[in-house]
């Protein structure tokens, strides 16, 4: 088991193509430094592209889940939400959230990197 205490919460889109996630990442990352990057134990946002382009999902890593819960308790969410909405419609394409309910996550488990393991 990982003793790692940090917490995520993975936003997973479907797009129509690499123009839209190109937007779609763009829009997020603005809204990650207008409204979340400043709050405490705001680690990161990772943003990844599937190849075929149909794919984006931006994990937001969290120090521990009471910074994440601070911030869903302390932060302008209706104004986050408006920021988002209209990004999504300022889109060039379609993009639809994948994810239901309240997508967080902590690390119950992690492979490192090692010497490869023989059946002796």
């Amino acid at each position: 088991m990982s003793t790692d205490t940090s917490f995520y919460s993975i936003i997973d889109y479907t797009v129509d193509g690499p123009e839209t996630q190109r937007e779609l990442v763009a829009a997020f990352a603005d809204i990650q430094e207008q409204w979340v990057r400043f709050y405490p134990g705001y680690l990161s946002a990772r943003f990844h592209v599937s190849n075929d382009g149909t794919r984006v999902y931006n994990i937001v890593h969290w120090a521990s889940e009471a910074d994440y819960r601070n911030f869903v308790a302390t932060s302008d969410t209706e104004g986050r939400m408006a920021a988002i909405g209209k990004a999504l419609g300022g889109l060039s394409g379609k993009a639809e959230p994948r994810m239901s309910g309240n997508p967080t996550y902590v690390v119950v488990r992690e492979v490192g990197p090692g010497p490869q393991q023989t059946d002796a």
